[in-house]
């Protein structure tokens, strides 16, 4: 009779994690080979990238002013807010 440490599904979990490591260093590898290759290609695809993030990033930050001159100018509209039949009640401490 033997006796294992571990159950098949142990030894399928860490083939299943090995066999992504290799894949994820051939591709790696794969990518080191290619910029090695081309690197005005890689460096145009790095520039488009930071371009189009660029871009991204100044149309977030005009709608954020936009949306904000938006909010100030309606705050300034309403510096008197009345509303009627609007009761404020305080509770007191000896109220039950």
């Amino acid at each position: 009779m033997t006796f294992r440490f571990y159950s098949n599904a142990l030894s399928g979990a860490s083939r299943s994690v090995a066999s992504a490591i290799m894949i994820v260093g051939l591709l790696l590898i794969g990518f080191g080979v290619l910029i090695a290759a081309l690197p005005e290609f890689f460096a145009y695809l790095a520039a488009g990238v930071f371009f189009v993030s660029g871009l991204g990033c100044g149309v977030i930050a005009i709608r954020i002013f936009w949306a904000q001159s938006r909010i100030d100018r309606g705050a300034q509209d309403e510096t008197e807010v009345y509303r009627q039949n609007v009761r404020i009640h305080v509770r007191q401490p000896d109220e039950l």
